[in-house]
């Protein structure tokens, strides 16, 4: 008769078990608490998009119910962009670092790829500028997407560079270069707006990435004299730019002035109240842009100063949160693709802001996350995913710090 020996036996627990054990451990991690970056950028995120889809309707309703359309169909269109965007923006958070820094370059070239489909024939002009296309009846502007790939390239190609940070020949190539090609693809569509947003990208990039400030300046410099230039040498720009430089804007009512004028009046006429939400005097075809360029105006003239100062302090705490993850972590290609994204979206509402004031002259450049554009409000939204995949790999480095410092107290302590 024969015997089993102990170590026939099996060791391991059943395989019903070990399945299940591994679920938990999953579900662990799926709800494991997040750090409060992530609650913050997440919750100013879906914030300022609820109040965009709201401001849209209002600012829409009038013009869309004038032309024979139902006055809820510009907000139902940017709320089906909003279901795309909110839960792209959840999965993106989810990236690891790794995969992020692997799509580097081909989020770079499939970008301009898709930008340079605005030359061939399924381009759209507007207003004089090339930086759309059309596809099935579907309108979408590549430029925004090239904002977030050019971020993540800036990003992996500097923090592949941190030990050469010293020379600006490695500081320098490939990084200038590619840019201003990249750049170049938009501005041949006559879109200076948006490439002073890409220029700003990437010189925030460049600062947050630590180097030297002889290095960081010379670019800094040439992106202005770039721009300065060009505003110069288009007869176009050079008009819009001096009816902003007009103290007496009234006598130049009908042209250049028209809109600035209206969205002056538009603030003013909402003083501190508001004339209350859907009670906008401007938006009935009197603002161009009201739900564009110019939302920030019928914000201010439906819910007045306070509802201004709403949206100015959720773009504030956005900032504060993505300010967090910079400051807290040790990984460069998180720093400087975090001070990127910051830069490009909360400089883009600062300037979207200061155009609608009359502090900058009219660029065109839409207020993130509230205006209307789907292109735009997906490509913000995926950029808020990554930051808050990057405020994830916080509570590791906060672990390893702590570790760091206890191997040193332990010593000490003998």
């Amino acid at each position: 008769m024969s015997t089993t020996h102990p170590r026939n036996l099996p060791t391991s627990a059943p395989e019903p078990e070990r399945r299940g054990l591994s679920a938990r451990v999953n579900l662990g991690r799926v709800f494991a608490p997040v750090p409060s970056e992530f609650l913050l950028i997440a919750s100013t995120a879906l914030l300022l998009t609820l109040f965009g889809l709201v401001m849209v309707l209002s600012a829409t309703s009038a013009t869309t119910t004038a032309a024979g359309v139902a006055p809820w169909d510009a907000a139902v269109k940017q709320l089906v962009f909003a279901a795309l965007g909110i839960p792209l923006m959840f999965i993106a958070s989810r990236l690891p670092l790794a995969f992020l820094k692997r799509m580097a370059w081909p989020a770079l070239i499939g970008a301009t790829v898709l930008q340079l489909l605005v030359f061939t024939p399924l381009g759209v002009s507007n207003d004089g500028n090339r930086n759309w296309i059309n596809i099935a009846g579907l309108q979408a502007q590549p430029s925004e997407f090239l904002k977030l790939a050019l971020a993540l390239w800036v990003g992996y190609v500097l923090y592949r560079k941190q030990t050469l940070m010293a020379l600006w020949r490695h500081v320098y190539i490939p990084l200038v270069p590619v840019a201003v090609l990249v750049i170049a693809t938009v501005l041949a569509g006559h879109d200076l707006g948006t490439a002073m947003i890409l220029a700003l990208l990437v010189l925030g990039a460049l600062f947050f990435s630590g180097v030297r400030l002889r290095i960081f300046v010379l670019p800094a410099l040439g992106a202005a004299a770039a721009v300065a230039y060009l505003a110069v040498a288009s007869p176009d720009r050079m008009r819009r730019f001096m009816s902003f430089l007009n103290t007496d804007c009234l006598s130049d009512y009908l042209n250049d002035c028209y809109q600035p004028l209206h969205g002056m009046w538009a603030l003013a006429g909402g003083g501190v109240f508001g004339l209350g939400l859907g009670n906008s005097r401007e938006k009935y075809d009197w603002l161009p842009a009201a739900a564009n360029d110019y939302i920030f105006a019928i914000v201010g003239e439906e819910l007045g100063l306070i509802g201004c100062a709403v949206v100015l302090g959720l773009f504030a705490l956005y900032a504060v949160g993505a300010f967090h993850i910079i400051r807290k972590t040790d990984d460069p290609f998180v720093r400087i693709v975090s001070g990127a994204i910051t830069v490009w979206i909360v400089g883009q509402a600062l300037i979207n802001i200061g155009v609608v004031l009359r502090v900058f002259p009219v660029l065109g450049v839409p207020l993130p996350f509230m205006s209307q554009g789907g292109t735009s409000l997906m490509s913000v939204l995926l950029a808020s995913g990554v930051l808050l995949a990057f405020s994830r790999t916080l509570p590791d480095v906060a672990r390893r710090r702590e570790a760091a410092r206890a191997a040193v107290r332990r010593p000490r302590a003998r």
